[in-house]
C-alpha cells in the first residue's frame, strides 16, 4: 500500500496533540533549551579535560546534560537511559575507560566548534571507529540541541515510525544506519519543505508519533485487541501530559506576574521573555505591565537573544544594566533554568545583581542538589530560589515594604 505521505503530514500538523504542536511549535521551553544545553555539553567536556567527570552517569554534567533534554518530554522521554552507568554490561564504556572519556570528551568539543554539516559527520564516523561499547546513536539527541538543522534526534520510537513509514529494518544501535536514516529523512524534509521547517525536530516527531502509533497508517486501522489498548492508553496518557502542562503554565504565568509587579513596586523597568508578551493574568496584560522594547545589551547577538529569553528581568530605571534575574520553572522543568543564569551570570554579572529560580515546593529537594554543583555555586553571583508558595503569599507585603531587590532575600532559600 503506497502512503500519501502529504495527508500524513497535514494529519500531524492538525492534530492539536501531536508532538508537532504541543512540543515542536508551541513549547517555549524547547527554544530556550538549545542555548542552556550547548553550555551543559561545554561543561562536560570542561569537566572530561579537568579530569572531574567522574565514573558513574549520576551527579556529572552529563546527567545535567540529559536532564534538560529529557525535561522536553515526549520525544526525548527517554533520552537519558542509554547513558546509565550499567556495571554488569560495562556500558557505556565512558566511565571507566580513561581513553574512551577523553575521545567522547573531544568529539563533543569538534562538534561545539563544528559549523558545517560536513565536519559533523566526519566527526560521528571517527566516534563510530573507536566502538565504544554502548555509546551509539542515542549521541544525536544530544547534538540535535548543538545543531538543529543538521542532525536529528533518534530514539526506538523515531526508528520504529521510519522503519514503518518505508518498510525498512534498520537496527537501533548503530551510527551507520542512523546516518542512512538520517539521508533520507533530509531528502523527505527537502521534498516538503513548505509543510516542515529547517529544524529537523519537526520531522523526527513525525516519525515518534508514527512508531508510537499515534498516527496511524493505512492498513494500521485493524490492529489487534492488545495494540488498541496499549494505543488508547498511550492516548490518554497524552491527554494528561497536555492537561498537566496546562495548570503548569497557568502556574507559571502567576509567578511571573508577581514578579513583574514586585519589580514595578520596587522602582526597576521590568520586562518578560520576549515570547510571553502577550500573556495575561488578574486581568492584567504583560505588554501593558513591561518595557515596550528590549534594552540594548552590551554582549554578542547570541547572548542577548538568550538573556531575551529569561522568564522575568529586572533593569535598573532607564539604564540597560540588570539587577535582577528570574527564571520560573515547572515541576517538569529545573535544569535548564538553572544553566540558563549560569550563562548570564558568566556573561554580566559584576556583583550586585540577584538571580533566583523560583519552583514549585515539591522541587525543593532536587534543585539544592543541583544548585551544589561546583561549577554552579562558585560564580561571581549565586543563584538562589525562592518557592512558588512563597512568592505568592508576601508579594503584597513586598510590593509594600520593600525599597530594594535585596527585600527578595526576606523570602528567598540558599544552598550556603
Amino acid at each position: 500500500m503506497t502512503i500519501n505521505l502529504d495527508n500524513l503530514i497535514r494529519q500531524y500538523k492538525s492534530d492539536s496533540e501531536s508532538v508537532y504542536n504541543t512540543w515542536f511549535i508551541n513549547n517555549k521551553d524547547r527554544l530556550k533549551a538549545f542555548r542552556s544545553i550547548r553550555r551543559g555539553v561545554n561543561q562536560v567536556v570542561e569537566d572530561i579535560k579537568n579530569g572531574k567527570f567522574g565514573n558513574d552517569f549520576k551527579e556529572t554534567s552529563l546527567e545535567f546534560v540529559l536532564t534538560c533534554i529529557t525535561e522536553q518530554k515526549q520525544v526525548f522521554e527517554g533520552a537519558a537511559h542509554p547513558f546509565y552507568w550499567k556495571p554488569k554490561l560495562r556500558i557505556p564504556d565512558i566511565y571507566e575507560n580513561e581513553r574512551n572519556k577523553i575521545t567522547f570528551g573531544q568529539f563533543l568539543e569538534n562538534i561545539l566548534n563544528a559549523t558545517m554539516e560536513e565536519q559533523i559527520i566526519k566527526e560521528i564516523i571517527y566516534l563510530d571507529e573507536f566502538k565504544i561499547k554502548g555509546l551509539g546513536p542515542a549521541v544525536a539527541s544530544i547534538i540535535y540541541f548543538i545543531h538543529p538543522t543538521i542532525i536529528l534526534p533518534f530514539n526506538t520510537a523515531i526508528l520504529n515510525g521510519f522503519n514503518h513509514l518505508f518498510k525498512d529494518k534498520k537496527k537501533l544501535g548503530s551510527w551507520s544506519e542512523y546516518l542512512k536514516i538520517r539521508e533520507v529523512l533530509i531528502d523527505v524534509n527537502r521534498q516538503h519543505k513548505s509543510e516542515f521547517s529547517l529544524d529537523l525536530g519537526a520531522i523526527a516527531g513525525l516519525m515518534f508519533e508514527i512508531g508510537s502509533q499515534k498516527l496511524l497508517l493505512g492498513n494500521d486501522a485493524y490492529l489487534s485487541e492488545q495494540e488498541r489498548k496499549k494505543l488508547e492508553t498511550l492516548i490518554v496518557k497524552r491527554q494528561n501530559e497536555i492537561k498537566e502542562d496546562k495548570q503548569e503554565e497557568n502556574l507559571h504565568t502567576e509567578m511571573q506576574y508577581h514578579l513583574l509587579r514586585i519589580g514595578t513596586a520596587l522602582g526597576y523597568d521590568v520586562i518578560c521573555a520576549q515570547n510571553d508578551k502577550s500573556k495575561s493574568y488578574n486581568n492584567s496584560n504583560f505588554s501593558f505591565l513591561c518595557l515596550p522594547d528590549f534594552p540594548q545589551m552590551n554582549t554578542d547577538k547570541e547572548t542577548q537573544n538568550t538573556i531575551k529569553l529569561i522568564d522575568i528581568l529586572w533593569f535598573q530605571k532607564g539604564t540597560n544594566n540588570i539587577i535582577g534575574a528570574f527564571e520560573v520553572e515547572k515541576s517538569t522543568s529545573i535544569y535548564s533554568g538553572i544553566l540558563r543564569l549560569t550563562d548570564l551570570a558568566y556573561s554580566i554579572a559584576d556583583g550586585d545583581e540577584v538571580f533566583y529560580i523560583i519552583i514549585p515546593d515539591n522541587r525543593e529537594k532536587d534543585v539544592r542538589m543541583q544548585l551544589t554543583r561546583p561549577s554552579i555555586k562558585n560564580i561571581k553571583v549565586p543563584i538562589n530560589y525562592i518557592l512558588f508558595s512563597d512568592l505568592r503569599q508576601h508579594c503584597d507585603a513586598l510590593c509594600k515594604f520593600g525599597d530594594s531587590h535585596h527585600i527578595l532575600a526576606k523570602i528567598a532559600k540558599t544552598v550556603a
